[in-house]
């Protein structure tokens, strides 16, 4: 039987260039259920823009990432974030087979990490696309501009990344900028942390950060260059 190959798409622009570049990949998506609902959307568009469909694995246990931080009494620490563990990680062991080959949309910013992923887990034949074709985010993001697909609106937003509405690795800019655009998720966040006993945040609780703390994302630039062309 021949090897399976997976393309972990994560609704991201990024996941969705290394899909395409990876034509003979089964799409696989972890619904976390806490991120925008704007990406049905662009999960949809990007089945058309590919010609295939995403399956989607979804947690039985948890409804999003703050229910995990709510239930398990833990938010992040040293060993990471239980919400990536429980929606994405357990998933993904589940799914998984032995012999699988793994594309990862990890962009060249991204090389430590993908370095960090090879460490950690040495028996997943993984592949990085987008290091190996040198795409940055920005080019990503353009690229799906160029054929014609509608960003995630959280880039939008001004938000580098399209994860979880409320990302508890996210530092006191990004947290003011859910705030502004999530006051709902802001506050959901701030009474789970007071219950929880810990912040995610270091050295400060949700609820007693100031507005004018850290940095507010600007929208990420897009770039379309020669890079893409040749992707294209």
């Amino acid at each position: 039987m021949k090897r399976r190959t997976i393309s972990w798409f994560s609704c991201g622009a990024a996941s969705a260039v290394a899909s395409y570049l990876s034509p003979d990949a089964l799409l696989v998506y972890c619904d976390t259920g806490g991120e925008h609902p704007d990406n049905k959307r662009f999960l949809k568009d990007v089945e058309r823009w590919l010609g295939k469909e995403v399956t989607v694995l979804k947690s039985e246990k948890y409804s999003d990432h703050m229910d995990v931080c709510q239930k398990t009494k833990y938010i992040n620490g040293p060993s990471g974030a239980r919400c990536t563990v429980e929606l994405k990680k357990v998933q993904r062991f589940k799914f998984q087979e032995p012999d699988d080959i793994q594309i990862f949309g990890y962009t060249v910013e991204e090389r430590d990490r993908a370095k960090k992923f090879c460490l950690s887990f040495p028996e997943v034949n993984a592949k990085f696309p987008l290091i190996e074709k040198g795409l940055t985010k920005e080019n990503c993001i353009g690229l799906i501009k160029e054929v014609g697909v509608a960003v995630p609106e959280m880039y939008l937003l001004g938000f580098h990344n399209n994860n979880c509405i409320g990302c508890v690795k996210g530092g006191m800019g990004y947290w003011n900028n859910v705030r502004k655009h999530f006051p709902e998720s802001f506050n959901r966040m701030a009474l789970i942390e007071r219950e929880v006993g810990h912040s995610c945040i270091k050295g400060t609780f949700l609820d007693e950060l100031g507005p004018d703390r850290g940095h507010e994302a600007k929208e990420p630039k897009i770039s379309c260059d020669f890079v893409c062309q040749s992707v294209l």
